[in-house]
């Protein structure tokens, strides 16, 4: 049967999820009142933002120290900041960290969609966990659910196995806890902006305490400056805990999504500077107004996800605890999308040029079941105190993508350079999936053992390994040429030429042993000089599940994992009676076993590179109205050994900004009024080299203002203003491999967000 799109089914789920979060806040108001009328609701003392930024432990029982003692550069981003900010997803949460952002639009003619996150110069979009899991697919994650988020910076191979040579971020979520609270939000804004969020916590009278929570999310919007594209996304987060006063914990969780968007393919970069073009009529072309869509209306990326988990804590003594964790997670992305590289020969009229586009479309399912067990146990020997945890990890991950027929995707015409128009649809579109599949799946058994000893008040030595046993396989299927392979006619849905070659399947195997080291000396109570040194690898296929026979690809079975290896010399102190936390770090990270050569002396994996730097962070409340959260960053970022990657012809690393600086403050004034602003710097992106003739080198470096204003009409409502981009700057937000197509900023904009809270 032929796998054409139907959006019928999709609206029928929005219009259900909308109906939820209606009743929400239709039943709420009177709930709320009945509970007032009984006195059963404690009155709760509205506080302001400076008491909410500083966090002093993270969610992973792998921690066991707070911040100030933990020997590595940790960012914690809770969701008052990201409230107060008006974020509402990932990337814009990830702004308040320096240096780690969605700084990549993709590779060659494929454009990338959701969190495509770069950090200290790698990509580290394989490397987000929710509560500690792996969270697979590339799409764009919501915070209505999120308690914080945890950025860990430099190596996690002993903390979380294969991954991101630079790093990881773990999304906290909301659980459900004893104590009575509602809350409901209605924002309005530029570019279309409409969202509503409601979170419900109620305790339960049950024996040894229970609770039940429920967060939901309806938020359909533009984006401010761009036409056509959209973000249409809802979802509900559920979860049921018992025993929460007791030593035997069960927290069951749900969590539900629908994305119905229309995606952001970028515009072109023509007329940028640093722009050049052996052509002399495009040299000299202008910038294209970045409010163009270069697709149709009819572009799509539907997305679909489904999480459960269910977490037991036991606690055997106060100083002997176990946790175990289940979940079984799927997620579902289906886009079309419209693409662009080259522009057609030109005239010396610029009304005249045309952009050629192509269709591009993703089907993709990405499933993860995995069991976690951690035991955490505290006890002396000899005079030293021991911190051990040590644990238990199985998991398997799965990743399916469907090929289609290119023939069935219809034919779209050349759009105008300067005047596009999203209603020119695809002529003969119908698509149908061809047989040109692949499946890649990776199963791992993992153990690790860490221990904090503290050999006296002000030392103290920490380290940690993990291993982990990892099994990957790979088949994919590719259209033939009529001699070997599978008859379409037959097999693939009504195809009549062309036959699909079933690939030999490509497997690997192996052990990834990584580890990590810490001393730490305390000058006082509430400070911390550290140094440490940690590792991390990334097995062929870990990225992606993708496997590959070829001697100049990564993914190659017969190479080694790439390594990673980082030192750190850092500093905390917890500042003006534990309010403020200072920190400061210098780092240096060596990945090795990257793939070098040409096709005539062949391909080894003797590539190495290098970033370096500095990073500083404040957050927390200066006095008790003021609060404050920035970091300031400096990399250095240099192939040491290969080919130059950098389309400057400089040996530093893409989409790595040499300088980073972000900022917001908040200042609670008397009668109920809040002001805030912020300020982010993002130097100079470099593009990769890869051949591409007429796309700039680079991007130029910018600075962005925001500001804030809150108004407590009651001790249980507030309004919010957000103002956004306060100079209107036109910037670059990510740019694509080749240096065709870039994604503007936001254009200045604003948003009023009605808060209310019992």
């Amino acid at each position: 049967m032929a796998h054409i799109k139907s959006r019928k089914h999709v609206v029928a789920r929005r219009s259900g999820c909308s109906a939820a979060v209606a009743m929400a806040f239709v039943v709420l108001p009177g709930a709320v009142s009945a509970q007032q009328s009984a006195a059963v609701l404690p009155e709760i003392e509205v506080q302001g933002a400076a008491e909410t930024y500083k966090a002093d432990t993270v969610s992973s029982p792998k921690f066991t120290q707070p911040l100030l003692n933990t020997t590595q550069t940790i960012t914690v981003i809770k969701k008052e900041i990201v409230q107060q900010q008006g974020g509402t997803t990932l990337t814009e949460a990830l702004r308040n960290t320096p240096g780690v952002g969605t700084f990549s639009l993709g590779e060659n003619g494929n454009t990338t969609t959701g969190d495509a996150i770069y950090m200290r110069g790698f990509d580290t979009s394989s490397s987000i966990f929710v509560d500690g899991v792996r969270d697979l697919g590339a799409v764009s994650r919501d915070m209505f659910n999120i308690e914080q988020i945890e950025v860990t910076k430099g190596p996690a191979g002993a903390d979380t196995g294969r991954g991101s040579p630079t790093g990881s971020i773990n999304l906290s979520t909301k659980q459900p806890t004893m104590k009575e609270a509602y809350s409901a939000s209605i924002g309005l804004g530029s570019g279309n902006f409409q969202r509503v969020t409601a979170d419900l916590n109620k305790p339960l009278n049950l024996e040894g305490g229970a609770a039940f929570r429920v967060n939901l999310l309806k938020d359909d919007s533009g984006v401010a400056g761009r036409d056509v594209v959209k973000s249409d996304r809802q979802g509900i987060a559920a979860a049921l805990a018992f025993g929460l006063n007791t030593n035997t914990r069960t927290y069951l969780n749900y969590l539900h999504i629908d994305q119905d968007n229309i995606p952001n393919g970028g515009v072109p970069t023509i007329g940028l500077p640093g722009y050049s073009n052996t052509n002399a009529f495009l040299n000299s072309g202008v910038k294209v107004n970045p409010k163009n869509f270069y697709g149709t209306t009819g572009d799509y990326e539907e997305v679909t996800a489904d999480m459960v988990t269910a977490r037991i804590e036991h606690d055997f003594s106060p100083n002997v605890k176990l946790q175990n964790t289940t979940r079984f997670g799927r997620t579902k992305q289906d886009y079309l999308l419209t693409g662009f590289m080259t522009l057609a020969a030109p005239t010396a009229n610029p009304a005249s040029w045309n952009l050629a586009r192509s269709s591009q479309i993703v089907d993709q399912k990405n499933e993860i079941i995995a069991n976690q067990t951690n035991l955490t146990a505290k006890f002396d020997t000899g005079g030293i105190k021991h911190s051990v945890v040590t644990g238990l990890e199985l998991s398997h991950e799965k990743q399916w993508n469907v090929g289609y027929d290119p023939n069935s995707l219809g034919t779209l015409a050349n759009s105008s350079l300067y005047f596009p128009n999203p209603a020119i649809q695809r002529v003969g579109f119908n698509p149908v999936t061809n047989g040109n599949n692949a499946v890649g799946s990776t199963n791992t058994a993992s153990v690790y053992l860490f221990d904090t000893l503290e050999l006296s008040p002000k030392w103290q030595i920490n380290g940690g390994v993990r291993v982990d046993r990892y099994d990957t396989d790979y088949q994919n299927a590719t259209l033939g040429n009529g001699v070997l392979g599978v008859d379409c006619t037959a097999r693939c849905n009504g195809i009549t030429k062309g036959l699909v070659v079933q690939n030999a399947p490509l497997s690997t195997s192996g052990t990834l042993v990584n580890w990590k080291l810490g001393a730490l000396y305390k000058p006082t109570e509430d400070s911390s000089l550290y140094a440490s040194y940690a590792t991390s690898k990334q097995p062929p296929g870990g990225a992606n599940f993708a496997l590959s026979a070829a001697s100049n690809s990564a993914a190659n079975v017969n190479y080694d994992p790439q390594g990673t290896k980082t030192a750190e010399i850092g500093g905390k102190w917890d500042a003006l009676d534990k309010r403020l936390a200072l920190t400061a770090a210098v780092y240096r990270t060596e990945i090795t076993n990257e793939v070098e050569g040409n096709a005539t002396d062949g391909y080894f994996q003797t590539g190495k590179k290098r970033v370096q730097g500095i990073e500083l962070g404040v957050v927390g409340d200066i006095t008790t109205a003021w609060a404050v959260s920035a970091g300031y960053t400096v990399m250095n970022t240099k192939v040491t050994s290969g080919a130059v990657v950098a389309a400057d012809g400089t040996r530093g690393l893409s989409y790595t900004p040499k300088q980073a600086f972000t900022a917001w403050t908040t200042y609670k004034l008397p009668g109920g009024f809040t002001i805030g602003g912020g300020a982010r710097f993002v130097d100079s992106l470099r593009k990769p080299s890869d051949g591409a003739v007429g796309t700039p080198t680079h991007t130029e470096s910018y600075w962005v203002y925001d500001a804030m204003a809150t108004y407590a009409v009651t001790k249980n409502f507030d309004l919010q203003l957000n103002l956004y981009n306060l100079t209107d700057k036109e910037y670059v937000a990510s740019i694509n491999k080749s240096g065709y197509r870039y994604t503007p900023g936001i254009e200045r904009s604003a948003r009023l967000t009605a808060n209310i809270r019992f």
